[in-house]
């Protein structure tokens, strides 16, 4: 992208609010669950969305708003969808309960294989790049290599659900949120895993009777943000023992069950949020105040993403099979 050129060599710059709606895209004829950027810089204009529509879709989300290539080797919904760190190859994880490894550029499966729960999170080892972490509908949580197709790793976690999968910096530990929270306990909510030995570390980290859709890590500070179903995310500390801190509370936004994303942008500063409402919510970080609002969807927004390089660049997506590109 030519678009991109000029940001590839310098260092990122100040986030700032985005105000105006670059492109609509509504290619999708079922709820949007999961967009991301390409990680690869130079191909950073493209954008993977996952839908309820059973595809997987990639997107020119910077020069044209144009679908570039759909993927329909799912039979039902697509709940997860990943760039490889290569940018070359795209994991899918769905309701039919399959994975698929799919070649960008051809769109032949790699690698497919039949879990036994249906995926719903999917994430890629931060430093290991064959290998990827797969949660569900199950009690437990895996780790595949993608070059014997074999599952490495079982982390048994007792619950009914995994929500969500998150990396800690170097890939030694890893989080998930589950939904396990019963009326006399609030533990397993979040668990952290000793990814090698795939141990417990500690399983009481959030206190509160919220389950976590969605967890964040901060680009710079060794702190993660957990997405609740109080409306509002929590902060705590990615060294153990994880502390809450219970001094920040990011609220104001919506939740009201949906799997609603949320993610820092790149220089740290901000944390967005979509919301059931439709909004996008933005907060400073270090003050936990509501910096804006923006009236992005009239269904749920269900995801909000700053892009790597652009600064200020932001893709949002909803309810009803919506994408839009703002700056």
């Amino acid at each position: 992208s030519e678009l991109i050129k000029p940001y590839l060599g310098s260092k990122y710059k100040l986030t700032e609010v985005p105000k105006s709606l670059i492109f609509y895209m509504s290619k999708h004829s079922g709820p949007v669950n999961e967009i991301q950027w390409c990680p690869v810089r130079e191909k950073s204009h493209m954008l993977l969305s996952a839908s309820m529509d059973k595809t997987v879709k990639v997107w020119d989300a910077v020069d044209t708003g144009w679908c570039l290539k759909t993927y329909s080797c799912h039979s039902c919904a697509v709940r997860a969808a990943r760039w490889s760190s290569c940018g070359r190859r795209i994991l899918s994880g769905g309701f039919d309960s399959m994975l698929h490894l799919t070649d960008v550029e051809t769109g032949k499966q790699i690698f497919s294989s039949k879990n036994e729960f249906r995926i719903s999170a999917l994430k890629f080892h931060p430093t290991e790049s064959n290998i990827f972490i797969c949660g569900g509908f199950s009690p437990e949580v895996k780790a595949w290599d993608i070059r014997t197709s074999k599952v490495l790793r079982v982390y048994k976690a007792a619950v009914q659900q995994t929500l969500d999968i998150l990396f800690l910096p170097e890939g030694r530990e890893f989080l998930t949120s589950t939904d396990a929270v019963s009326r006399d306990s609030a533990d397993r909510t979040i668990i952290a895993w000793d990814f090698q030995s795939s141990a417990k570390i500690s399983n009481q980290i959030f206190h509160e009777r919220y389950t976590c859709p969605s967890l964040t890590l901060h680009p710079k500070e060794s702190m993660f943000v957990a997405q609740t179903n109080g409306n509002y995310m929590a902060l705590f500390s990615a060294q153990r023992p994880y502390r809450i801190n219970k001094k920040k509370r990011y609220e104001g936004h919506k939740v009201e069950g949906f799997a609603v994303g949320c993610e820092f942008s790149p220089d740290g500063t901000l944390l967005v949020t979509g919301s059931s409402d439709g909004k996008v919510f933005f907060y400073n970080y270090h003050t936990a105040r509501i910096i804006r609002t923006l009236s992005a969807h009239k269904e749920a927004c269900v995801s909000a993403i700053f892009h790597p390089v652009l600064p200020s660049l932001l893709a949002t997506c909803d309810w009803a099979g919506e994408i839009k590109i703002w700056q």
